[in-house]
């Protein structure tokens, strides 16, 4: 008789994380991309249709015969050039140091970009705070017996920011080698700008700290200060780009809205940007020739000023109709939200039970419309999370069309009025 033998399991338990549990759970209940029938107010990517007075949408290239080889693996000369071009004309005019092809490293999405960095680095203490976009956790769990995270606390009365006043002493207090955040900051929508990033960057220089910004927000900027084509970026307050260890991550997913290309740089010092190129030899292998060599014509500096101004027009539009209607539902939404296209929402005045945020995430789906609930973004890399301090709140997307939007604000106003 045939011994049956019983295979080991080698392979680790995974988790879905963030809006990808999100979106499994509504798919559940029938939800699937393009289902129109639903309201994806969790997403975590903007309408990618053409914007009314946008720039064209690029809908078919044609692949040239070399684009059939590998490529280098830090990306294609001429787009790492055009990338640098694109900061120095935005935010280093009139600047003595000016950023290089040398200066840019290419990537197949931000998830890789940072990927790519994580494995860069020794053994060090990596600040951050929450808030924060949950990918980072994930990420840094793979990374744990070499980086040591470091949560640096908040308050709500900052948007869960750390002024720049305080951010020298907690990087001298907490023994901090490197510091990572998004700016804008997903999920709250805060953006750090002018002097408080500036202080920032000169903080980070003079404690010797690196600073990882993920700028994958920089163009979605809802406010007076900023000329049309150009949006909030560390990049302005670099001094000497090959000095300054300011490693800025952004891409073609969020500003320019092609998540699926799965196109990102890292800006920043060469003698880094070329141990980068090394790590993506052995991570992932180089990005796509084809999508680099097409991705040139996105930065055209007056095809990016016209899609930047079309791109604020229209969100911060959506924006003012999701906080009319959030507000009126007696959601308290921040006034200090000013960028990127979620709404960080804080439900505890609703009724119970949907004052907390999984039972509102339910319930939600039920009228098929789909929420973040606030305790995902409570990131802590190797750490058990028991409970957290955003069980009430909610992150809200005003990242699908205007049509969307609105068909899920009035079933979210159903209800809460259901509860009332």
């Amino acid at each position: 008789m045939e011994q049956k033998i019983k295979q080991k399991n080698i392979f680790n338990d995974i988790k879905d994380i963030g809006v990808i549990w999100v979106m499994d759970e509504a798919a559940k209940l029938g939800f699937y991309n393009g289902n129109e029938e639903w309201a994806n107010l969790g997403q975590g990517e903007p309408e990618v249709g053409e914007l009314k007075d946008g720039s064209a949408r690029i809908l078919e290239f044609n692949i040239e015969s070399n684009d059939d080889r590998y490529g280098p693996t830090n990306g294609t000369n001429e787009l790492r050039k055009t990338i640098a071009d694109y900061y120095n004309r935005l935010y280093r005019k009139d600047k003595a140091s000016q950023y290089t092809a040398n200066n840019v490293s290419i990537a197949m999405g931000g998830r890789m970009a940072l990927t790519r960095i994580f494995n860069s680095i020794g053994a060090i203490r990596l600040g951050y705070k929450v808030p924060e976009y949950p990918a980072y956790e994930d990420m840094l769990n793979y990374q744990l017996n070499r980086i040591t995270p470091v949560c640096i606390p908040t308050k709500k009365e900052n948007n869960h920011s750390i002024p720049s006043a305080e951010f020298a002493q907690a990087i001298a207090e907490y023994d901090l080698n490197a510091f990572l955040l998004s700016n804008p900051c997903n999920p709250t929508g805060h953006v750090i700008k002018g002097e408080e990033l500036n202080a920032y960057v000169r903080s980070s220089k003079e404690k010797n700290c690196t600073l990882i910004i993920d700028e994958m927000y920089s163009h979605f900027i809802y406010d007076n200060e900023n000329p049309s084509g150009s949006g909030v970026s560390s990049a302005e307050f670099v001094t000497d780009v090959n000095l300054d260890s300011v490693l800025i991550v952004d891409g073609l997913t969020k500003s320019f809205r092609y998540p699926g290309w799965r196109l990102a740089w890292i800006l920043g010092p060469e003698h880094i940007i070329e141990k980068l190129g090394r790590a993506a030899s052995a991570i992932d292998g180089g990005p796509s020739v084809p999508i680099q060599r097409v991705a040139l014509q996105l930065f055209e500096p007056q095809s990016v000023d016209k899609e930047t101004k079309a791109l604020r027009e229209v969100f911060s539009r959506k924006q003012n109709i999701m906080l009319k209607s959030l507000r009126e539902n007696g959601v308290i939404c921040s006034s200090d939200a000013n960028s990127t296209f979620y709404i960080w929402a804080d439900i505890s005045k609703l009724p119970s039970p949907i004052n907390y945020s999984n039972s509102f995430f339910k319930e939600a789906l039920k009228h098929k419309v789909i929420t973040v609930p606030g305790y995902m973004f409570d990131i802590h890399p190797g750490k058990e999370q028991k409970d957290s301090e955003f069980n009430q709140y909610i992150r809200f997307s005003f990242g699908p069309t205007e049509e969307n939007i609105q068909m899920g604000l009035k079933r979210i106003t159903q209800l809460i009025k259901s509860y009332s």
